[in-house]
């Protein structure tokens, strides 16, 4: 099922509205929020390929590895698959993260068709490819393809928030997580950009960077 997609900041105010009316909780922490990011980004090879980049190293270190492939036009999957290792190594790219970008140009994945495929099998398709796993294909599915009602219960972020949010002895597991936001169904990807927006109020209030 596709349901609702995020197109602009109304989408997001609706979404807002009706978590804050289910649960004060949720109507809490939108009035220290404040108005909740669109976020979207485009969808396609390089959206995934930047993700890939972005594992397991500093936004700083994978911002510069980004630019330098950018710099080199490295960036489409043609480009990848017909590159060296040694030109990708040479932005930067560890051996892993070669295997993994070449993986996914081999995967020859139909972008276009993603848009209007169901949820559960956009995520299925992604996690096919290697160096692809459910976080990254779920936030893809969020934000890339604007589904309204998509969550990530893997991210630490999201557990932390709702652990402080919802009073919880402990940070939530994954299963835990994602069971708990069944609730937050049709708009768990609004309960999302909360729940991260709530993590940074949280994390000032606490003076943690």
């Amino acid at each position: 099922m596709i349901g609702r997609r995020i197109e602009g900041p109304d989408c997001v105010a609706e979404g807002a509205a009706w978590l804050a009316a289910r649960d004060a909780r949720f109507a809490e922490a939108l009035a220290q929020t404040g108005p909740l990011p669109l976020r979207l980004r485009p969808d396609g090879f390089a959206q995934l390929l930047s993700a890939i980049v972005s594992q397991q190293v500093s936004v700083a270190s994978a911002n510069a590895i980004w630019n330098r492939m950018r710099a080199a036009r490295l960036t489409g999957p043609r480009k990848i698959l017909w590159a060296s290792d040694d030109d990708l190594r040479a932005v930067g790219l560890s051996r892993q993260k070669i295997r993994y970008a070449r993986a996914l140009a081999d995967a020859r994945i139909d972008y276009s068709a993603l848009r209007d495929m169901p949820t559960e099998e956009v995520i299925a398709a992604l996690v096919d490819v290697p160096g692809i796993g459910i976080w990254t294909a779920e936030i893809y599915a969020m934000f890339s393809l604007g589904r309204a009602d998509v969550f990530a219960p893997g991210d630490l972020a999201l557990q932390e928030a709702a652990r402080i949010l919802f009073d919880l002895p402990d940070r939530p597991k994954e299963r835990a997580l994602r069971e708990l936001a069944e609730a937050w169904s049709p708009w768990r990807s609004v309960a999302a950009r909360l729940l991260w927006a709530y993590y940074r109020v949280a994390k000032d209030r606490e003076g943690i960077r």
